[in-house]
């Protein structure tokens, strides 16, 4: 399974990135193949508006089945659901762990946004 995680650096060692739609990466990890890719979201980090929804089909784009972060918002909520996508919020430590924590099934899935839109 491809699995998105936020964070603030290109490796598994990196901090999860308390926010989606502004996160400096992604880390697009294949938890069966034990492969990873770092996705730099620059583009996003200082957009006025639609940061979520980009980060979103960005994520999408690169075939993600889950992701996992510190906080989504509701607009990267909604694009997220609607492909499909499993979202897994209040995550933190270090990706590698929290990818592990993912493939223990100990992370619980999130029903909703759990941040406002345009959260700082």
């Amino acid at each position: 399974m491809k699995v998105a995680v936020s964070a603030q650096g290109p490796l598994l060692s990196s901090v999860v990135d308390g926010r989606f739609g502004r996160a400096a990466w992604f880390i697009i990890s294949d938890t069966e193949a034990g492969e990873f890719q770092a996705v730099k979201n620059e583009q996003n980090l200082a957009a006025a508006q639609g940061a979520g929804i980009q980060s979103a089909q960005l994520v999408v784009n690169h075939g993600a089945q889950a992701v996992l972060t510190g906080h989504c918002g509701p607009k990267a909520f909604r694009v997220l659901k609607a492909a499909g996508i499993r979202i897994y919020v209040d995550v933190d430590g270090v990706v590698s762990d929290a990818l592990e924590k993912f493939k223990a099934g100990s992370l619980e899935e999130a029903a909703e946004a759990d941040v406002e839109g345009h959260w700082a």
